[in-house]
């Protein structure tokens, strides 16, 4: 045997084998990188997916989903201003729907045709920072629209929608009412963690009440005359003598997390309050001062309304469940439904005449529109 020509032999089978070997290394990871760019891209071909479903799901206002206790009347279309539209309070007055645009600031009027929905007239009047709350003065054609941007509390023709004046107040003018008993508008400040109170024949402030936290929704009991608070930061409802510009008493909400809306129910001394922080309705006893009853609803509550003829209590938050409550007694509650609509849609408003509830839809790259349910027999 030629030992030197062995050698060589030796060295060309290895050579081979290591060609082999790196041919074959090389291979797999053309194949690995391969199924990695396939995994790649069908991991974002599912995101790209799942984001245009949630984009549309965002963006198209469907049908609310099908309920045993109320029946969907349809939409009324509102003016587009940009594209995002985030609408806030809704207020009734007879024939007429007003609705305010915390986005744009513009407050929208619907006119209702009683013998046609689809017929009722929109018109809008334009402002300047997001507008909030409306309030009416009866028998005057007096309006009050509070502005958190522009800190201030406009005054419009409500017929006309004519702006007539405009009044400065204080940080982040939120919640409003008009109180019958002592002709004064009540303006709550939740930044600020007061109210203020104007008179609306003055057109002026006549006097702020100082509040131990930052107040969200106020309601008037009309059994009492008092005014009811509830503030956001400490969980707790707080009982106002308007005349007085005092506080005259404050109890805790527990279980309540973020109380937010309210409504209340004067003839059987219950307040119902939404909670955002936990997606509860309390039930509070306006005489023992003390929380009787909870429910769980759908998430983030931010609007509550009550409906005294038929003992209807209507919730819904910014997850677009709209929850649906019947008054057995003034103890006793159960949820008949939960309705879906629309995410972003968490503010109502009821009519205690023809008991249609109104919704407010937000929209995105699409018109805002008001859902309107009634009550079956």
């Amino acid at each position: 045997m030629n030992p030197k020509k062995h050698f060589e032999e030796g060295l060309e089978m290895f050579a081979e084998l290591n060609a082999f070997a790196t041919t074959a290394n090389t291979n797999q990871n053309k194949l690995a990188m391969k199924n990695i760019r396939n995994v790649s891209l069908t991991f974002a071909v599912t995101l790209i997916g799942l984001a245009a479903v949630a984009l549309c799901y965002l963006i198209y206002p469907g049908t609310p989903s099908k309920s045993q206790v109320m029946t969907f009347e349809g939409f009324i279309e509102l003016p587009r201003r940009g594209p995002l539209t985030v609408l806030d309070y809704l207020t009734l007055d007879d024939q007429a729907l007003f609705i305010t645009s915390e986005s744009s600031g513009a407050l929208f009027k619907i006119a209702f045709d009683s013998s046609d929905l689809k017929a009722s007239t929109v018109s809008e009047m334009p402002g300047a920072g997001a507008a909030h709350g409306v309030a009416l003065v009866p028998n005057v054609n007096l309006a009050f629209i509070t502005r958190s941007e522009a800190n201030t509390v406009d005054v419009f023709d409500p017929k006309s929608l004519h702006q007539l004046g405009s009044i400065p107040v204080a940080d982040d003018a939120d919640a409003i009412l008009y109180i019958p008993s002592t002709n004064l508008v009540y303006v709550a400040h939740g930044d600020a963690n007061m109210a203020t109170l104007i008179d609306p024949e003055k057109r002026a402030t006549v006097g702020t009440i100082q509040l131990a936290g930052k107040p969200e929704f106020p309601a008037i009991d009309f059994e009492s005359g008092l005014l009811f608070q509830n503030l956001k930061a400490t969980n707790e409802v707080a009982a106002i003598d308007v005349g007085l510009r005092s506080v005259v008493g404050q109890w805790p909400l527990a279980p309540c997390e973020g109380p937010s809306g309210m409504a209340i129910d004067s003839g059987r001394r219950r307040l119902f309050v939404v909670c955002s922080g936990n997606a509860k309705l309390v039930v509070f006893d306006l005489e023992r001062h003390r929380v009787i009853t909870s429910l769980g609803i759908g998430g983030g509550p931010d609007s509550v309304a009550f409906d005294r003829d038929i003992h209807r209590i209507y919730a819904i938050g910014k997850a677009g469940e709209m929850t649906v409550i019947q008054q057995d007694d003034p103890d006793n509650y159960r949820v008949l439904d939960e309705i879906h609509t629309h995410y972003g849609a968490h503010t109502l408003t009821v009519d205690p005449v023809s008991h249609k509830v109104f919704v407010a839809y937000a929209s995105l790259l699409a018109h805002p529109r008001i859902a309107v349910f009634s009550p079956r027999q």
